[in-house]
């Protein structure tokens, strides 16, 4: 009742691989694009009238179909809410997570977004995938670097002390070792964050012992560059 059916019947025909040959090309990529929206208008509790058509655009053979839904994935989540994100987006999201770099810089761009959107034991599956971000495909691609430290970031505040010492310290140190400067920049922030963590949720122990790491990894580096990235983080804390 909320659209006419035969419009809704023409938008879920633009996935038909001959309406590409006979149409537009890039049919598909206009589908994923308006997705949100029609998921919008619908409702989440017309969501299954869009399942089908979505699971058929993310796995199509044209990565930049792909990569549209990454960017929007956190948009429908918000939409669908909890427990369909859960049954219907996490697999989505999953593949996502393997695909090309071009798709998972969609993911990656609204990381933080789509996790807060989680229940807390379902977004600690995340935390042995999380430095997976640290590989790409091309080494030179440094923004995708910067971009995981800006959302790792965002992301601290969702998980426990703890968490981040097993997980995103391991990931943060990495970091700060990265070839391109802007990449090393800032990570000395997100070391900085991390610190502030812990000592805000009176996490002193776990504070002490990163900051002995940080001396001994930095401040006693053989090389320059490693005792110049200690007095940076000195500086940006």
């Amino acid at each position: 009742d909320i659209i006419p059916q035969p419009l809704l019947d023409q938008y879920l025909s633009m996935t038909d691989p001959a309406r590409a040959q006979t149409v537009d090309t890039e049919i598909a990529k206009h589908c994923a694009y308006s997705l949100p929206g029609v998921a919008l208008t619908l409702g989440r509790q017309n969501w299954h009238c869009l399942k089908d058509t979505y699971e058929t655009l993310a796995s199509d053979v044209q990565w930049k179909v792909r990569r549209t839904l990454a960017f929007s994935i956190h948009e429908l989540a918000v939409i669908l809410g909890d427990q369909l994100t859960a049954a219907d987006l996490v697999p989505v999201f999953n593949g996502f997570l393997k695909d090309l770099d071009e798709v998972r810089i969609g993911v990656l761009k609204h990381l933080y977004d789509f996790l807060k959107l989680l229940h807390a034991d379902k977004r600690r599956e995340y935390l042995y995938q999380l430095q997976e971000f640290v590989v790409t495909d091309n080494s030179r691609n440094w923004r995708f670097r910067y971009e995981l430290a800006e959302q790792l970031i965002l992301i601290l505040e969702l998980y426990s002390p703890n968490d981040v010492y097993d997980y995103l310290r391991h990931i943060a140190l990495t970091l700060c070792s990265d070839k391109v400067s802007e990449v090393r920049w800032i990570s000395f922030k997100l070391v900085v964050a991390i610190l502030q963590k812990f000592y805000a949720n009176n996490a002193n122990a776990l504070g002490l012992n990163f900051i002995n790491e940080l001396v001994v990894r930095f401040r006693h580096c053989s090389k320059w560059v490693g005792r110049q990235a200690f007095a940076f983080i000195c500086q940006v804390g």
